[in-house]
């Protein structure tokens, strides 16, 4: 599975769990399960938080993750048939971790204007939090 959380982090492991209205038998189930009730809480096993960069990805090891439900911005199934042939080579998770917040400060810095803008020019509150913006 593929889990995108609010913060923005890139998930990637093998669903063990949810608890929302008893578990369900196929993937296809639990898929529309989300859809119509919305998931309280995920568990993934074999959990790694991928990162990107260009043309490049680097992957952290997590092992075993909770998510809160409120967390989950996008929820998808991988084909690990066509994973393979995405055109992205791996490098060491310490090259492309200061890529990364950089990139993470440049979003702060863009979001932080934009929210000023439409505060003070279109009148909008200052209300929200990290994560918001979904």
């Amino acid at each position: 599975m593929l889990v995108i959380l609010r913060d923005g982090r890139k998930l990637h492991g093998v669903l063990r769990s949810y608890d929302q209205f008893g578990g369900s038998t196929t993937m296809a189930r639990f898929v529309a399960d989300a859809q119509r009730f919305g998931i309280a809480n995920l568990v993934l096993e074999d959990t790694v938080e991928r990162l990107y960069h260009g043309n490049a990805f680097a992957e952290h090891w997590h092992g075993l993750f909770l998510i809160r439900g409120e967390n989950v911005v996008l929820l998808g199934e991988i084909d690990l048939d066509q994973e393979d042939d995405v055109p992205l080579r791996q490098v060491d998770y310490q090259f492309l971790d200061p890529y990364h917040k950089s990139d993470i400060a440049k979003k702060k810095t863009r979001e932080d204007f934009k929210a000023k803008v439409l505060y003070e020019q279109k009148g909008f509150c200052k209300e929200g939090g990290e994560g918001d913006g979904y």
